[in-house]
């Protein structure tokens, strides 16, 4: 996984300002001291960044520190280089199954939308990728991102549920729109049955992709236990492989609790980052196990990305 970090420095003063006193300097041959310029630097480091939540038996616990954080990289542990907790702007993708088995059930997709939203951080970017057969990008053209539920609710209406089910090109168009924003943290929420009959995309290439992306992905899975297109694996495999969480609940009145506890989530995550201690060749496979304790605490239970494909250019 490859990052590129880049710190700009204070701008202190402009060229146009500072080139006359420099020659005026010049001139009488005066040597006074004077302030550094202005300056770049640029980092290219293979640093795997991962969300973490840790959670007892109360709750979301979010007063750890990085000592009690342990990672492992194919069993090997490996030295934290980045270590935060913090509230932070996120770029949500909502993935929404609009085939014709979902049409009683939008409604209660749409009111668990304006739950989302409302236990979001309110600096969030959101967007919405509708499917059956086709994939359509819900908002109006022209308005990339947005944070009002208003806007996100007509956004999943627009769309009439009928046809067929794309879900891998659904998910894939989604993770390409979420480069696109501008924050660091990207998660998406996909509400789907799992099945697909109609994507030119396969499933082993999706998990490759969502492997390559830094994305969380979290699936809530609305089906009747005697529907045929049912597939609540994939919904579980998506989820898994980018440290997100998998949701199947039993009535659609819990779909919104559901997603105040996907937002909840998003926004108690521990942000940790390492350098991986042996080269990381392109296209293998590497596995991440995380482990968190703290002295005097009962069991916690960790959830992260449990592995990462290294991308083109790693070393």
């Amino acid at each position: 996984m490859k990052c590129r970090a880049s710190y700009a420095g204070p701008r202190r003063a402009s060229w146009r300002v500072v080139l006359p006193w420099l020659l005026a300097i010049a001139f009488v041959g005066v040597a006074e001291p004077q302030e550094p310029p202005p300056f770049r630097i640029l980092v290219d480091v293979n640093l795997v960044v991962l969300q973490v939540s840790v959670r007892d038996r109360k709750g979301f616990v979010s007063d750890l520190h990085e000592p009690d954080f342990q990672i492992f990289e194919d069993g090997a542990r490996q030295s934290i280089s980045l270590f935060r907790h913090e509230d932070v702007p996120v770029t949500v993708g909502l993935v929404v199954d609009h085939s014709g088995s979902m049409k009683p059930k939008l409604r209660d997709v749409i009111a668990a939308t304006r739950t989302f939203v409302h236990s979001s951080n309110p600096e969030d970017q959101m967007f919405v990728v509708n499917f059956n057969e086709k994939v359509t990008l819900g908002l109006p053209v022209g308005l990339r991102f947005t944070d009002h539920s208003e806007e996100l609710e007509r956004a999943i209406s627009g769309t009439k549920a009928a046809g067929m089910t794309a879900l891998y090109d659904a998910v894939v168009e989604a993770l390409e729109r979420l480069q696109t924003g501008s924050h660091e943290k990207k998660a998406l929420i996909v509400i789907s049955d799992g099945g697909d009959n109609a994507s030119t995309h396969r499933l082993a290439g999706v998990l490759q992709t969502v492997e390559r992306s830094s994305a969380l992905v979290y699936t809530i899975g609305i089906f009747d236990e005697d529907d045929p297109d049912r597939n609540p694996d994939v919904l579980r495999r998506l989820a898994q492989a980018t440290g997100g969480e998998a949701y199947f609940p039993g009535k659609l009145d819990e779909v919104a609790p559901i997603c105040e506890r996907i937002a909840h989530d998003i926004r108690n995550q521990y942000t940790i980052g390492y350098v991986p201690s042996s080269a990381a060749a392109a296209g293998v496979y590497r596995r991440i196990r995380v482990d968190a304790h703290e002295a005097g605490r009962g069991k916690l239970s960790v959830r992260a990305r449990t592995g990462y494909i290294p991308s083109e250019g790693a070393h």
